[in-house]
């Protein structure tokens, strides 16, 4: 599992590449992941959002609350569809 990779990276590389805007979580990405790749995407996504959650909030940066709340929904929304494909394959990651 620690040695997993999607597209020649590693998950927490690619975790880090969709919170920032770099990569799109599709379901064409998550076709070549096995139940072991789907968990520890999963939880690397979880981790890095909990990471953007505990970060001190901009409250006078207008720029940084809207980079904040990007990757914030660029994460939920890539769980949403981690989640979504793990249900088709019958995977349980949670």
């Amino acid at each position: 599992m620690a040695d997993t990779q999607l597209q020649g990276k590693s998950i927490a590389a690619v975790a880090k590449d969709v919170a920032d805007g770099f990569l799109s979580m599709t379901p064409l990405l998550l076709k070549h992941l096995d139940e072991g790749g789907f968990r520890a995407l999963h939880h690397q996504l979880r981790k890095l959002q909990t990471e953007v959650r505990a970060s001190k909030f901009p409250s006078h940066d207008v720029q940084g609350i809207r980079v904040r709340n990007l990757r914030l929904q660029r994460l939920h929304q890539s769980l949403i569809i981690l989640e979504h494909a793990a249900r088709q394959q019958r995977i349980r990651i949670a």
